[in-house]
């Protein structure tokens, strides 16, 4: 059993392994392959389950391999397939294979054909890892690779504006989950004292003898897996950016957005929810965001003039309400209500080019205006306004511009001095002092000490402020990103237990993948002038072999499990204290943001109308 377990787990990334070989204008065989693959998968997971079931339903736990071994940190591969996971990997199955069905005769002589089923199987590889995954990191290495398929889903028609400014605004979301995934890693190290898995999550006795004496701690990590899940499943403060991702074509916005991934976030609360269901403040917390998610989200649907933002909104009120039946306990409830949900907003989102057709005909000829009002009552105020607030969709976006993006932004341009004259001469110095700070460190007092990792963090944090500011130098950009990563590991030198072999580790991925990137900069920018962040200048046009590697070294500087960094940062978070929340949460802004930084360096340079005027542009409005 556990070895066609196995094999349906490395199955969608055989396929979307082999997929990346296929002829590129061969339409009936990248189809017909992705077709049949995906039924062979689907059919064999049913009889698996089937067969499963026949078993008595047995809790299958696999621990694959160790990726690293070390003094402090296991990180391992671990599967976990239960009931949960069947129900989440059947629905996902036949969802990806009518997607893929629909997809075949949708996207005829789409330019991106091939691109698009390539995406999309690396899409449902991720899903399938998340699902099956019996740990957090395990988890997280799927997580990863959902973010990057919906940016380039939602980016398809990347020589269109729209399409590739809200790819990166849900990227940009992504991350601010991420920052919730990494945190409660490194603080249930510390709870658990090892790398603990979903299956141990289910003794509770084990998870109530480690929450005594650790309430607050335990609290922690419920509200960085809700931040997590609220991000990825568009809850409050998030909403907003679902409707925005329905740029992408109609079977990746079925897939990703009404049905799969959007859910995922409450596969995460599920998941772990042998964890924090004993904790009444996390279950209020949970509650509370599911309530104000289906009132707000609700709302707007019913005003939207789009029909694809009708259906975003409509299951992100839905996904606020399982929240909800989760908080209350009703967690079977709550997972048919996600395959009732997941079926139903896949199907709207499927027929909604022929409902946009037959509603524009009945609204031509059975228009019927509203009556106009001379006078306002009370009611009919508070009315207008909540009609106004929702069609602005409770300012979200401005909430989220206001309070996030612009300090960062402004953090970062009180740092304009630093640009390409005098980047090497400043960065490099300071950081040389820097080392030799932490060398003599042992003859300083004891409170000196303790704050140098969080300055060294805070620089580090800052140089990053100023690369996602940076819009003249694709070079001092890539520089200062580069070099975040040598202050992480010198804020996290300070513990002894740090080895040589664990820094070289992580500054591996670190360098390989910077170097690339520099070598792709030198060639763009040789050829073309003006290359800049200033603007979307879509020059995969005319290098797209350039735009792939560039994404590749963008993917290994931020931590994408394609490189030793990913590991890497585990490892260096494995060294931070339980009470260096701080230092902890310094380091993990600097890694999200700059991942941020670097998808917005690859968009701004690759993505978007070309800024040659003999190439065909569409309009901003497009």
């Amino acid at each position: 059993m556990k070895e066609i377990l196995e094999i349906l787990i490395v199955w969608p990334f055989f396929v979307f392994f082999v997929s990346l070989f296929l002829p590129k204008n061969n339409e009936r065989l990248i189809s017909g392959f992705v077709f049949v693959t995906m039924a062979i998968h689907l059919f064999s997971l049913t009889a698996f389950v089937v067969y499963w079931a026949t078993k008595g339903l047995p809790a299958i736990n696999l621990m694959e391999f160790f990726v690293y071994k070390g003094h402090n940190l296991h990180f391992f591969i671990d599967f976990y397939f239960d009931g949960i996971t069947a129900v989440y990997a059947i629905t996902g199955a036949m969802l990806a294979f009518l997607v893929a069905t629909y997809s075949r005769i949708y996207l005829h002589r789409e330019s991106g054909y091939k691109r698009f089923f390539n995406t999309k199987m690396l899409f449902y590889a991720g899903y399938t890892l998340t699902v099956f995954s019996g740990n957090l990191e395990t988890l997280f290495v799927g997580w990863e690779i959902l973010g990057l398929t919906s940016f380039l889903l939602v980016a398809f028609y990347r020589d269109r504006y729209l399409p590739v400014k809200n790819a990166y605004k849900v990227f940009s979301i992504y991350r601010i989950g991420d920052v919730g995934i990494i945190l409660a890693i490194w603080a249930s190290h510390h709870l658990w004292h090892e790398n603990i898995t979903f299956a141990k999550l289910q003794d509770a006795s084990l998870v109530s003898h480690h929450l005594e004496g650790n309430t607050m701690f335990g609290l922690f990590i419920s509200m960085m897996l809700l931040l997590a899940a609220s991000a990825k499943s568009a809850q409050f403060p998030f909403s907003s950016w679902l409707p925005r991702a329905m740029e992408g074509p109609t079977p990746s916005s079925a897939i990703f957005y009404g049905s799969l991934s959007v859910h995922l976030g409450l596969f995460l609360l599920i998941r772990t929810m042998p964890f924090w269901e004993h904790q009444m403040a996390a279950r209020i917390m949970i509650g509370g965001v599911g309530v104000m998610t289906a009132f707000i989200g609700a709302s707007i649907g019913r005003v939207q003039s789009s029909v694809k933002s009708q259906i975003a909104y409509g299951s992100v009120a839905q996904i606020g309400l399982m929240f909800v039946e989760l908080a209350l306990g009703f967690q079977t409830f709550a997972i048919f209500h996600f395959v009732g949900n997941a079926f139903l907003r896949t199907y709207q989102l499927l027929v909604s080019p022929s409902v946009v057709s037959y509603m524009i005909r009945e609204q031509f000829y059975h228009f019927i205006p509203s009556p106009v009002l001379k006078q306002y009552s009370k009611v009919d105020k508070l009315r207008n306004t909540y009609y106004m607030l929702s069609l602005r969709e409770f300012d979200m976006d401005v909430l989220l511009d206001r309070f996030v993006w612009r300090p960062f932004k402004n953090l970062g341009n009180l740092l304009r001095f630093i640009n390409i004259r005098n980047v090497y001469f400043i960065t490099i110095p300071t950081f040389a002092l820097a080392v030799f700070i932490q060398l003599v460190s042992y003859r300083m007092p004891v409170f000196v000490r303790e704050v140098l990792p969080e300055i060294f963090a805070l620089i580090g944090l800052f140089l990053v402020f100023r690369a996602y500011a940076g819009r003249r130098d694709v070079f001092v950009v890539w520089t200062l990103l580069i070099m975040n990563h040598f202050w992480i590991v010198l804020a996290i030198s300070f513990n002894d237990a740090l080895t040589v072999y664990e820094i070289l580790f992580h500054l591996s991925g670190v360098v390989i993948a910077g170097t690339l990137g520099y070598f792709v900069l030198h060639y763009v920018t040789s050829r073309e002038k003006g290359v800049d962040l200033n603007g979307f200048q879509g020059h995969v046009y005319e290098y797209p072999k350039a735009a792939s590697l560039f994404l590749l070294a963008c993917l290994g500087v931020a931590g994408f499990p394609i490189t030793t960094t990913f590991v890497g940062e585990d490892i260096l978070f494995s060294h931070i204290e339980y009470d260096d929340v701080f230092l902890a949460f310094l380091l993990a802004s600097g890694f999200v943001i700059s991942g941020i930084a670097l998808i917005r360096m690859y968009a701004r340079i690759f993505l978007g109308p070309h800024v040659k005027s003999y190439h065909s542009v569409a309009k901003k409005s497009a």
